[in-house]
């Protein structure tokens, strides 16, 4: 009798589970799944635990779309940036270039993966993010919803990750040619921490400082939809300041330091406006309207500033050159990357005409009215560019392009030259500090030897022509 009752007790308990398990959708809410889905908004069963979705993983288009913008971003940097810079400066220093834009990208790949990665974007303050991510512990292809809706937790991560590896990279265009291997991966090691972890996070996680679009607590309500603050002004703030601390080249105003290929540098700016409708286009998180949207104000900005600052350079030196229709191009990408899901087509025309214009004017004379020696105007582009579209941001935003920006309109000007102060300020005081800590460590420049015979053979052993 006792075993009788004792299995008609676990009968019993085994119905009561199954009946505390989550039912099935039904048709409505199946489809109403499908149309979240192709509309790249939230479930229609998200959050309802008594029903289990049908599609609970990423959806295909989507993350498709997710994939190829990782790998368009990566490509900015392997080989483009790497091409851009590395035909831009003289042949014996070609290899330093590309050895450190390599060495950057597995260093920068190996922090985000052990830490990196939490502190950007785990739930932390509104600083900092917190290690509950650390190792990608908890990051799994089969989950969604840590970057959008209906795209895998995995690449997320793996997105977010090449715009970590292309921000100190594209430091080393403004101390090209004068500062050590060694002394660049160190600095690049620290610079992760102190600058670009904490922005990232509070540009762009749901708990960050600056973060308009994600968390109504923000102090500063700022858009940013791609780098502008993050990406470009934090790598051109730091690029001027290091590029100060360190000097300039030896023989600077006395020998020729002219691009020893501009078909290298070509090339490599071909290959940088490919790579960022990754970077744009890919910041919508889903192939929808916004993505559309930031593809096309990407190609008008990068197409207007790369015909008007080659025609400023016809009118005033009589001929337009190649390097500059190549600085024209990534200047418009630098001053639209903040803007571009957010505005019209017509805004980004706009956009692109300042681009062409006001860089132009900062690599042109601002240059030589300091004096620094910034070898391939890193700052002149990406600093001040970077700190134009972020404020251009602010004026032309519209919510026909973007329905997030009505929320925010009010005081959206004030709030986008917020962001431009505090990440000026953190980026130059944080470089300072780190740049005398690195000179202290391991110095700073090779000897003078290594610098007038170029670095490639000191530093790598190799040549990058023969014959």
């Amino acid at each position: 009798m006792k075993r009788i009752l004792l299995l008609l007790s676990c009968l019993w308990m085994s119905t009561a589970a199954l009946d505390l398990r989550a039912a099935d959708p039904s048709l409505e809410e199946r489809i109403a799944d499908l149309e979240a889905y192709v509309n790249n908004a939230a479930r229609a069963t998200a959050g309802n635990t008594n029903v289990t979705t049908k599609i609970p993983g990423p959806g295909p288009g989507h993350n498709a779309w997710q994939m190829t913008s990782t790998a368009l971003v990566l490509f900015m940097t392997l080989p483009g940036l790497a091409l851009f810079y590395g035909g831009l400066v003289r042949k014996k220093n070609v290899l330093s270039v590309l050895a450190q834009c390599m060495g950057i990208a597995g260093l920068v790949t190996i922090l985000w993966w052990a830490i990196g990665y939490s502190l950007s974007f785990g739930t932390g303050n509104a600083i900092i993010g917190d290690t509950a991510y650390a190792f990608l512990k908890g990051v799994e292809p089969g989950n969604t919803g840590a970057g959008y809706y209906w795209i895998s937790d995995s690449m997320w991560a793996m997105f977010q990750l090449t715009f970590a590896i292309i921000t100190p990279a594209l430091i080393i265009g403004a101390i090209a040619e004068r500062m050590k291997f060694i002394s660049v991966l160190l600095f690049v090691s620290i610079w992760m921490f102190v600058v670009y972890f904490p922005f990232a996070h509070m540009v762009w996680s749901t708990t960050g400082l600056m973060c308009g679009p994600l968390n109504k607590d923000a102090a500063i309500k700022a858009l940013d939809f791609a780098g502008g603050t993050v990406v470009h002004m934090t790598s051109g703030w730091s690029a001027l300041v290091l590029c100060i601390i360190l000097g300039k080249r030896k023989g600077l105003g006395k020998e020729p330091m002219t691009p020893h290929s501009m078909t290298l540098c070509m090339v490599g700016t071909g290959m940088l406006w490919v790579g960022w409708y990754g970077f744009n286009a890919g910041s919508a998180l889903g192939a929808d309207a916004i993505a559309s949207n930031a593809f096309t104000t990407t190609t008008l900005a990068a197409a207007t500033a790369g015909f008007v600052w080659p025609v400023i350079e016809w009118i005033t030196r009589g001929k337009p050159s190649v390097l500059g229709f190549c600085s024209g191009i990534v200047a418009g990408l630098v001053v639209v990357t903040p803007a571009c899901g957010f505005v019209t087509p017509t805004s980004a025309v706009i956009i692109g005409l300042l681009a062409g214009v006001v860089p132009y004017l900062a690599c042109s004379f601002l240059k030589k009215i300091i004096g620094y020696d910034d070898a391939l105007d890193t700052f002149g582009v990406h600093g001040v560019g970077g700190t134009l579209g972020a404020i251009v941001t602010g004026i032309f935003a519209d919510e026909k392009a973007n329905s997030v920006v009505g929320g925010l309109k009010e005081g959206l000007l004030g709030n986008q030259i917020k962001a431009v102060v505090l990440t000026i300020v953190w980026s130059v005081v944080a470089t300072a500090v780190i740049a005398f800590i690195v000179k202290l460590v391991v110095g700073l420049r090779p000897t003078e030897e290594v610098e007038v015979n170029g670095l490639d053979l000191a530093e790598h052993g190799e040549e990058a022509y023969h014959g």
